[in-house]
């Protein structure tokens, strides 16, 4: 794990954006990221529903999105995520359409982008290799461990937010792609 000093030295919110791989992901960024500050998670609505693992969710208040109505969860994510960032909290995004082994540039979406523009707090790129789990038969997110996987996690600098945030997107998924060609990942692009 690198470059978390910039992020914790940071004084005030900020959106936190990551590529995602497991649902481990979800379990340690909170564990990390709540020792230097408040923060949330914006997540599927499907999770707050697993067994025990649903309340451990719940515990940080989430911004639940349904993944039915696009705009209905973009209005969300941009009003809760900014009423949160209002009151200091943190938030954390993982812009994919779902999980992947690999990094699709194609699918990772701005919104990270449009709630820190919108607040005027700079964002964090985090690049996770993350894939040693691999899907579940019951629970997608459950599935089996390859030990022989190592796990890769860095956080980049804080990136100010300027104009249409473009710039701002194209450094996030350099830097993700970046290290994630580093340790061994598949980038598709368009």
């Amino acid at each position: 794990m690198s470059g978390l000093t910039a992020s914790a030295d940071y004084q005030g919110p900020l959106v936190f954006i990551a590529n995602h791989m497991s649902f481990l992901d979800t379990l340690v960024l909170p564990c990390i990221l709540l020792s230097f500050n408040k923060v949330t998670f914006v997540i599927k609505e499907g999770l707050l529903r697993y067994p025990f693992l649903g309340s451990v969710v719940r515990a940080t208040n989430p911004i639940a999105v349904t993944r039915k109505n696009p705009r209905e969860d973009l209005k969300m994510v941009l009003n809760k995520g900014q009423a949160f960032i209002s009151q200091g909290y943190s938030v954390m995004i993982f812009p994919q359409a779902t999980r992947n082994a690999y990094f699709d540039t194609a699918s990772f979406n701005s919104l990270g982008v449009k709630l820190a523009k919108k607040s005027s707090v700079p964002v964090v790129p985090i690049a996770l290799k993350t894939d040693f789990q691999g899907n579940g038969r019951i629970f997608k997110d459950m599935g089996p461990v390859d030990p022989q996987k190592s796990l890769y996690l860095k956080f980049g600098e804080p990136i100010t937010v300027e104009g249409s945030g473009q710039k701002a997107h194209q450094k996030i998924v350099r830097f993700i792609s970046g290290n994630l060609r580093q340790w061994g990942v598949d980038i598709k692009s368009p």
